[in-house]
């Protein structure tokens, strides 16, 4: 069974940065395509999977990455495949950026963000950025 281990959410002022990491297990990490995805504080809790919104996609196995069109260049996802973790840098940070983020995984794609939120095999627990103005 995969599981998704997020950390590196926290509270920060406008214009600061975190660094989100997701720690992969039960699979190779090249086996897997991986993204970041988030959801806001006024998701209704019966659609909260289907409400979250892609960010970026990493598949692993050959480094390529996509990106949502409003990330805007202000958001960067990297990969460490010797310690099965994916990274989301997240720079210039706004009010708006406030929600949980969540790690998610599946299998048999290269870019997740093109999936259906049905699709996805894996989600991580979440872990919450909140941005003050």
């Amino acid at each position: 069974q995969v599981r998704l281990v997020e950390s590196g959410g926290g509270s920060v002022d406008t214009g600061g940065s975190l660094r989100l990491s997701c720690v992969v297990s039960g699979a190779p990490i090249t086996s897997l395509c991986l993204g970041w995805f988030r959801e806001f504080p006024e998701s209704e809790t019966m659609e909260r999977e289907n409400q979250r919104v892609g960010l970026a996609s990493i598949f692993p196995r050959n480094g390529v990455v996509h990106y949502a069109d409003f990330v805007g260049g202000r958001f960067t996802i990297g990969q460490d495949n010797d310690k099965s973790t994916v990274y989301l840098e997240m720079n210039n940070l706004k009010p708006e950026d406030t929600a949980t983020y969540y790690c998610a995984a599946a299998r048999y794609c290269s870019n997740i963000l093109q999936l259906l939120r049905s699709q996805i095999n894996y989600w991580g627990q979440g872990t919450l950025v909140t941005v003050s103005a």
